[in-house]
């Protein structure tokens, strides 16, 4: 026996963990840092506080809190204003949650139960190729940008490359069945603007995950440590993937929605008129309107049909922009995949989007 090495046997009936080869399927396990908490020193009165005060005592000091103060709430909330704010934090949350759920799940279901295998079957080993075979495969995902968040962050701990991740995560909420019909009902009289908004999305999709795989770098992701998908037992593994991913997005998912909801406010409607007369600014216009509203991909093209005042190709940016960078996107990705990979990434696919839109709409509209 040699000083200093000691044998750890797998125990019966435990299957042995292997690491997938470093070349499969792009898999580049070392591309993500994970980041644990931090050490804590010493048990002062502090840490004794915090282990006494929960999230129950939390809410119970919120609602003492709300019977006492209840009579000035009530007047503050009959104001025009913020009535007007709570309609456009309500409708958001409503119209995204269901669909952040529904990621949450599949999320967890490709975090527990898919193996590793499954994606060196489905997707092409070169990183290259697996880029547009993921962006593509977003067709099938019959959900919103809410869901598609955390899902790319368990295909990245599942070994898929985060090229092809995000190419998936871009691609998902603006090709799938659900979006499409949604824009052929608004624009029934404009079947191009579903070819175009299709099309553009799918190519500022693959333009990213190869844009990745050129320029990203590996610690500009940094998935937080999810030590719940170690457990053995594959169904608590899976409901405290739920519980995990559904506090953590949902709590950014509500920061969103708050700021998206400040902007409806605060922004007067006679700037848009304004706006729509200068061909340049009109794009520009909608495509910043399109990160502020932070509206559902599912509802995006009834509101881009409302805005008539604008051209065809202004409202095919809008919806283009949208379901790829808006305010609680943002806030989800630095949640999911950490500040510094938010604040390059959002930016660049912001430029692309609008790119790859005014030319898709010189040809098509």
């Amino acid at each position: 026996m040699v000083s200093g090495q000691t044998d750890h046997p797998v125990p019966a009936g435990e299957p042995e963990r292997r690491e997938p080869a470093a070349g499969a399927i792009g898999v580049a396990t070392p591309d993500v840092r994970e980041e644990g908490p931090a050490p804590v020193d010493g048990d002062g009165p502090r840490r004794r506080l915090g282990d006494r005060v929960g999230s129950v005592e939390v809410l119970a000091g919120l609602l003492i809190l709300l019977i006492v103060f209840r009579e000035p709430l009530a007047r503050a909330l009959s104001a025009p204003r913020l009535q007007t704010w709570t309609t456009v934090f309500v409708s958001v949350m409503v119209q995204a949650v269901p669909f952040l759920v529904f990621g949450v799940l599949l999320s967890a279901v490709i975090a527990v139960f898919v193996p590793r295998s499954f994606w060196a079957r489905a997707l092409p080993r070169h990183p290259a190729l697996a880029v547009p075979v993921a962006s593509a495969a977003g067709v099938v995902l019959p959900g919103c940008e809410c869901g598609s968040v955390p899902i790319a962050g368990s295909l990245i701990r599942r070994g898929v490359t985060p090229a092809a991740a995000l190419a998936f995560l871009l691609a998902a909420p603006a090709i799938n069945p659900i979006v499409l019909t949604a824009t052929a009902v608004a624009f029934p009289n404009n079947p191009e603007m579903v070819l175009g908004r299709g099309v553009a999305s799918l190519i500022v999709a693959m333009t990213m995950g190869w844009l990745w795989l050129r320029l990203g770098r590996a610690d500009w992701i940094r998935l937080p440590r999810r030590p719940e998908l170690d457990d053995n037992s594959r169904g608590r593994a899976f409901w405290a993937a739920v519980r995990h991913d559904v506090t953590h997005a949902g709590g950014f998912l509500v920061l969103g929605a708050m700021a998206a909801a400040s902007i409806n406010v605060l922004v007067p409607e006679r700037w848009l008129q304004t706006l729509a007369d200068n061909p340049v600014l009109s794009v520009l216009a909608l495509a910043v309107l399109a990160v502020l509203l932070s509206i559902c991909s599912e509802a995006d093209a009834f509101v881009a049909a409302s805005l008539s005042q604008f051209s065809l190709t202004s409202r095919l940016v809008f919806l283009v922009v949208g379901p790829m960078v808006d305010l609680k996107l943002i806030s989800m990705q630095t949640g999911v995949f950490g500040r510094r990979f938010a604040f390059r990434f959002a930016p660049a696919t912001f430029a692309v989007a609008v790119a790859v839109a005014v030319a898709t709409g010189a040809v098509l509209l």
